[in-house]
């Protein structure tokens, strides 16, 4: 993929200058702060609601389905990521980023009405659909509407934005849940909504609207793309469930749903992914293996801390919430001018980080281990991850052309969220296995995500395109 090599962006088929200062400079203020609060909303999300899920569980009496609550999420954001990057090359992301905030908002509401476990997977099944158009449609954004100077500057942004809601997401949910009940932490959050939808749309209506060429006759959508989205959905969907039910009967399903999954996936990804070849697609690939790693075992925290140590849902979801600031800090130290030709030795070291921090997690279901022991580790596997997360998003951009920025973004996050179905499901299953209770059961989540990244720190060393 060519490289964007102009001393110009172009913004709606418009040149701009790049001497209008930084993310927060005259030209790019109003946008960079709308499509901030969007990714705000996300992770006010994220740490809310992953904070109350373990009460959700018991309440709904659905802990043995615990992993579907995630892996829901992931499964039908898939499908929402093809289509949002079609969308958003043929058309530009102003309505799959509007269509996308609706579906995400709208699935909320139905987890925090549901009186059963599915019901609740369902509301997050809508929610992921949702979540998949917003976060390619930002992505498409950002390639259309910053220079390649500053994004890894909007990037760290992002990252920053998780700051706040890792710290208040944590406390305010576990007292809403404890006080007024988990189901509020749900229908509370769709009002946040407005605000990204007043301060977003208009600014991407104006400077990222429209196709990247508005001579050029438009494309139709390409279904075959579209089918195969699905494919990997409904597959995903299949080999989660397999995974769950662990029933001779359930093998049926399972391999249906791998006959599916695996031939749409290589389709859709770029050609070499899986075998990491030099440059995009070990890119993609990195993008899954560390997403995939760290949201798989961070799923099972605060499950592990609320039922061996005992803490509060509260307690237990703020023993992640230092991971935000961490995080932040990673991003913005990766996206220093001064830092670029340091960029791939910084994500092997922030691979290396993920995979001690998650390795470290389980230690806490030794009585003696004092619990704050998780809170520090997953604040150096947060500033691994911060490392990891903001760089594969800007080598992305870097190594595709204008056109292609909306599909290559959706391979990125397709990448990222089939690897949380997959990992998810291969730790639902384990912990199932295992009696979903004690320490075999949690060493058997988070030990071999730890070996999964510590693959991910190899494919580090081969991000560098060949010459």
């Amino acid at each position: 993929m060519a490289a964007l090599e102009s001393s110009d962006s172009v913004v709606a088929g418009i040149a701009v200058p790049e001497d209008e200062g930084g993310v927060l400079g005259r030209a790019h203020r109003a946008l960079s702060v709308g499509i901030v609060s969007v990714v705000l909303l996300i992770a006010f999300e994220a740490t809310a609601i992953g904070t109350v899920m373990p009460v959700a569980a018991r309440e709904l009496d659905g802990v043995s389905l615990y992993a579907f609550a995630f892996s829901g999420y992931f499964t039908t954001s898939l499908t929402g990521m093809v289509l949002a990057g079609q969308w958003a090359d043929r058309r530009g992301p102003l309505a799959a980023l509007a269509t996308g905030i609706g579906a995400f908002a709208g699935g909320l509401v139905v987890s925090g009405t549901a009186q059963v476990m599915w019901v609740f997977i369902l509301g997050r099944a809508v929610q992921g659909f949702g979540g998949g158009l917003v976060i390619v449609a930002v992505y498409v954004v950002v390639g259309r509407a910053y220079p390649e100077r500053l994004r890894p500057a909007i990037m760290a942004s992002f990252a920053a934005a998780w700051v706040v809601p890792s710290i208040v997401g944590p406390l305010a949910s576990g007292a809403v849940a404890e006080h007024l009940g988990w189901r509020w932490v749900f229908l509370g959050i769709p009002l946040l909504v407005l605000l990204p939808l007043g301060l977003a749309l208009p600014q991407i209506r104006r400077r990222a609207g429209g196709p990247v060429d508005h001579d050029a006759a438009t494309p139709a959508f390409d279904r075959r793309r579209i089918r195969l989205a699905l494919a990997v959905s409904l597959g995903a969907g299949l080999v989660q469930y397999a995974a769950q039910d662990l029933r001779p009967l359930s093998l049926l399903p399972g391999l249906l749903g791998a006959a599916l999954l695996v031939p749409a996936v290589r389709l859709l990804l770029p050609r070499g992914t899986y075998r990491a070849v030099r440059g995009l697609p070990s890119v993609v690939l990195l993008r899954g293996l560390s997403a995939g790693s760290f949201i798989a075992a961070e799923s099972f925290v605060p499950l592990m801390l609320v039922t061996q140590r005992g803490l509060s849902p509260t307690l237990a979801g703020f023993s992640l919430a230092a991971g935000g600031l961490t995080w932040a800090a990673a991003s913005w130290m990766q996206s220093r001018p001064r830092m670029e030709p340091h960029r791939e030795r910084l994500m092997t070291f922030g691979m290396v980080l993920v995979a001690a921090a998650i390795a470290a997690a389980p230690a806490v279901l030794v009585p003696a281990v004092p619990v704050w022991t998780v809170a520090v580790a997953w604040g150096f596997g947060c500033f691994g991850m911060g490392l990891v997360i903001s760089s594969t998003s800007v080598l992305l951009l870097k190594l595709s052309a204008p056109a292609e920025a909306g599909a290559n973004s959706a391979a990125l996050q397709i990448s990222d969220a089939l690897s949380n179905v997959v990992l998810l499901a291969t730790a639902g299953a384990a912990f199932a296995t295992l009696g979903s209770d004690g320490t075999p059961a949690f060493a058997s989540v988070f030990l071999p995500m730890a070996g999964v990244a510590l693959v991910g720190a190899w494919v580090t060393t081969r991000l560098r395109a060949a010459d």
